[in-house]
């Protein structure tokens, strides 16, 4: 067996045919926000990143791997990579990539840096989530802080000098943000004194910069119970004062054992056991939870972009190993004396390589499609524009979060079964990359916590209103399609599809509407699933028009769009016709589970 080259991380290709032919990314930069730039310098971003990610930090992944954080002496102890890698990615500008000039960023747009930063977590997807949470909390002081945080706080962060977290969750309250204990007293100075504890806080302590800034939900004395009463809180681990950093109270009681993304550690933090931990308010007193979204969506198109990029890096892996290992013998070949076929060459090997280029790149399309409308809705050239793309930004994320962490699990384990006995071994780097994935259908919201949100908020908000968005891109793709000579069949699939859902979001919701909460979101799990897979059959659709148009102008290797055409095919033939059974499991509210009493079990 010859030696494959290194892993691509992702298809370069793959990722320009999204950007320039699936959507025409170029034409972001008609938009005053995004006019310095051009094809060209998103090409030097690009590339600049790929660089990086593959000649230097996916070395690092395996050896962070085996050698996790460590906890001791009260403080935690990253691998000594992170000394070197962190400043590369400062250098490179990855911190403040798609902010304004005026805060020291390029103001790219999102829909490159998604795929930019999709190679560094292919590479090394824990040392990479250091810069997503520095600069998710960075955003957020730029977005609500007075002039002082942004000064005290945002710039250290945005120049790389220290680092950010986002401090949630809480031992007692998990996922249930409205039952957060953690207080907040009013001083004299203007800041608050800060008691309480967070848990599962990643990053919340290292030893490559001098301090790090956890954005916190806190209730201040007197705030009402539930999510209304939560406050948002900048609160370092060392503060400033008198010109200088003193320790702020904060203190890592332990550090959680993971079984995948090992780079970064889960802490356990304590807020003012000595009674001196300071926090300052961000934003609107009240308005924590509101103000904290901004960074959570960001997070969640992370989280999914980490999903399609785990998976990509074990698919990429699992296709150069089938090409490369030699095994048996078709089954029609009888003579043993015949040479040994690469294991590609056997369909059951071809059916498992496909069924993940599906879901990576319909993931990765769905992905980037997410990333264009949020650059619109920040930035789009007139209010209407804005508002559209906001719903559907919102309508998508959940998605756009549980498509890639789900399905991407099951391209992981299909990385795992193309190796075999190999793919099972620590030799190997597919079961490593199995375990990281596990974590991002937790991260962010779990994929139960999403599918009541899409159900119970999203696809409701304003009247169906991004609902109604939705399926307006819908059927613009299949008039695109139509256009380019792509089977009809699959357009009217998709429609018919797409009306089904829509017919079953109304019932659901009339449900809700009459107060039968319950059965509105008794099938939530399933609803996300069935729309999840339209939501990628489009996002095919939409590849298979634009190949079809790439065929059409006789540029390129074919072969590159014909298996995008066969893999668009098999999406829509094989997986979207599940919708309808999905659909049809929601409106009899099938009642199984919920039925089920605890002493049952």
């Amino acid at each position: 067996m010859s030696a494959p080259a290194p892993n691509p991380l992702l298809s370069d290709r793959d990722v320009d045919f999204q950007l320039h032919e699936v959507l025409d990314v170029q034409a972001l930069c008609r938009l005053p926000a995004f006019a310095d730039h051009s094809r060209e310098t998103f090409s030097l971003f690009l590339d600049s990143t790929r660089r990086f990610a593959r000649d230097v930090l996916a070395s690092s992944y395996r050896l962070m791997d085996a050698e996790p954080p460590t906890f001791r002496d009260g403080r935690v102890h990253t691998h000594p990579l992170m000394r070197s890698l962190y400043p590369q990615f400062v250098e490179m500008g990855l911190l403040s990539a798609t902010r304004p000039a005026e805060v020291g960023g390029q103001q790219l747009p999102l829909t490159v840096y998604s795929v930019a930063s999709a190679y560094l977590m292919a590479a090394n997807l824990s040392a990479y989530a250091f810069i997503g949470l520095t600069t998710g909390a960075a955003h957020l002081l730029e977005a609500f802080g007075t002039p002082w945080l942004k000064e005290t706080f945002m710039a250290p962060l945005y120049s790389g000098e220290w680092t950010g977290t986002m401090a949630l969750t809480e031992p007692q309250a998990g996922s249930s943000l409205a039952d957060v204990r953690t207080r907040a007293t009013p001083t004299d100075s203007g800041s608050y004194r800060i008691a309480g504890s967070k848990i599962f806080i990643s990053g919340g302590d290292q030893d490559f910069t001098q301090n790090v800034v956890h954005l916190t939900l806190a209730r201040i004395d007197g705030a009402p119970a539930g999510t209304r009463g939560l406050s948002l809180f900048a609160i370092p681990a060392r503060r400033p004062e008198g010109g200088r950093l003193v320790d702020n109270d904060v203190r890592v009681t332990g550090a959680i054992h993971k079984i995948g993304w090992k780079g970064i550690p889960s802490l356990a933090l304590n807020y003012g056991e000595g009674g001196d931990c300071h926090g300052w308010l961000v934003g609107q007193e009240g308005k924590g939870l509101m103000h904290m979204f901004q960074m959570m969506n960001e997070a969640r198109i992370m989280v999914g972009l980490n999903g399609v990029a785990t998976a990509s890096v074990a698919y990429q892996e699992s296709l150069a190993y089938a090409c490369n290992r030699p095994q048996g013998r078709l089954a029609w070949e009888k003579d043993a004396a015949r040479p040994q076929r690469p294991i590609v060459e056997h369909a059951d090997v071809r059916r498992m390589l496909l069924r993940q280029k599906t879901i990576v790149e319909g993931g990765l399309s769905l992905l980037t499609t997410c990333s264009w409308y949020a650059d619109v809705a920040e930035h789009g050239a007139t209010p209407e524009e804005r508002e559209r793309a906001g719903l559907l930004v919102d309508l998508l994320v959940p998605l756009a979060k549980t498509f890639p962490a789900e399905k991407g699990f099951e391209a992981n384990t299909l990385a795992v079964q193309v190796h075999g006995g190999y793919g099972y071994s620590t030799e190997y780097l597919p079961e490593a990359w199995l375990r990281d994935q596990k974590l991002n259908s937790i991260h962010e919201g779990t994929t139960g916590i999403q599918g009541l949100d899409l159900l119970g908020r999203k696809v409701g908000a304003g009247g169906g209103a991004g609902l109604r968005a939705f399926a307006e891109e819908v059927a613009t793709t299949v008039e695109r399609a139509r256009r380019a000579g792509v089977e009809a069949a699959w357009g009217e699939a998709l429609n018919k599809a797409t009306g089904e859902v829509l017919e079953l979001t109304t019932e659901l919701g009339a449900a809700g509407m009459t107060g039968d909460v319950e059965r509105m979101l008794r099938h939530s799990a399933d609803y996300m699933e069935l729309f999840s897979v339209l939501a990628v059959a489009w996002r095919w659709l939409e590849q298979a028009a634009a190949a079809k148009e790439g065929l059409a102008r006789g540029q390129g290797a074919p072969d590159f769009y014909e298996g995008k055409l066969a893999a668009a095919q098999y999406w829509i033939r094989t997986e979207l016709p599940r919708v309808s059974l999905l659909v049809a499991l929601c409106r009899t509210g099938e009642d199984s589970y919920t039925r089920m009493k605890p002493e049952w079990f």
